[in-house]
């Protein structure tokens, strides 16, 4: 144990089986968290040269992607509906039969809902290309730096039941409020 009261939350590869198979969705992740919330994060996809990172903080929150040598600012962007998102997660057998039934019940109402993104849907959504990411199942090192990285977006994320999940557990990030709603509506019943 240390004394500084901050602990570093580290997944050296996150999204193995990705890795195993040769899929760029793989990633590493470093989080700093302070013993109160995550207040760095990156995601970094070493495959395709990506680099996403996160500072929050009291003077303000900061999100962005270094790629080739430049940097750019990330945003997450709005989405009213489910009926108009893009949810995204690693695999349906992440989730236990009840949990699969909550998470296909918000499927279905979305646009279009893909598979296989390990770390990189949080990253997605950050940058405003992807609107949800559900999961279940996480680490604390599968989920804080990802979070705090859509957090650093202006995205929400939670638990199932709208709680703090950067420990781990099941998860729900968006880069929409409303969306966040919807979906939470759904996954807190289960």
């Amino acid at each position: 144990a240390g004394t500084s009261g901050l602990t570093w939350v580290i997944d050296p590869i996150d999204g193995t089986r990705s890795f195993i198979a040769g899929l760029p969705t793989w990633g590493v992740l470093i989080a700093l968290d302070d013993g109160h919330a995550t207040r760095l994060g990156i995601v970094d996809q070493p495959y395709i040269g990506e680099r996403f990172g996160a500072r929050l903080g009291p003077s303000g929150d900061e999100a962005w992607l270094a790629r080739g040598g430049a940097r750019r600012a990330l945003r997450v962007r709005p989405c009213a509906t489910l009926g108009a998102a893009v949810l995204l997660s690693t695999a349906p057998g992440m989730f236990a039969p009840p949990e699969f039934e909550g998470f296909s019940a918000v499927s279905r109402r979305c646009r279009l809902t893909r598979y296989g993104t390990d770390c990189y849907g949080y990253a997605m959504v950050a940058a405003g290309h992807a609107d949800l990411v559900i999961e279940a199942g996480l680490e604390a090192y599968d989920i804080a730096a990802p979070g705090a990285l859509v957090r650093a977006a202006g995205g929400i994320v939670t638990d199932w039941q709208g709680g703090d999940c950067r420990w781990g557990g099941r998860a729900i990030a968006a880069g929409d409020p409303r969306v966040h709603a919807e979906a939470l509506e759904v996954l807190s019943r289960i």
